[in-house]
């Protein structure tokens, strides 16, 4: 879903219990937008092997919160192919303290 509220470009969709935007400029390209949302949605799907659910996210915040840094950074789409994003994700050391804290 595309929407202008206030000067802003919102999209968003939903995910079991849970609704994603993506907010930008009303200047901003909605195909842009809307590939940051597809990739950080497919992304965490990937990671969570299903759909995104709130008690998962919240229970894996910090890996959420590495899979956003990797998509965008102050703004600014840095990727937007899910492949490249869990890619780096997994070669990040903070994903490997985490899984070697969890043991």
């Amino acid at each position: 879903e595309i929407t202008c509220l206030e000067g802003l470009t919102v999209i968003y969709r939903s995910s079991v219990d849970l609704f994603f935007y993506v907010v930008g400029g009303c200047q901003e390209n909605e195909l842009m937008l809307s590939a940051v949302l597809t990739c950080l949605l497919d992304t965490l799907s990937h990671l969570l092997g299903k759909e995104v659910e709130k008690r998962w996210l919240l229970e894996n915040m910090e890996g959420t919160f590495l899979v956003v840094d990797e998509i965008v950074d102050r703004g600014v789409i840095l990727e937007t192919d899910p492949q490249q994003v869990i890619h780096q994700v997994d070669e990040n050391p903070l994903s490997e303290q985490s899984e070697s804290q969890g043991s």
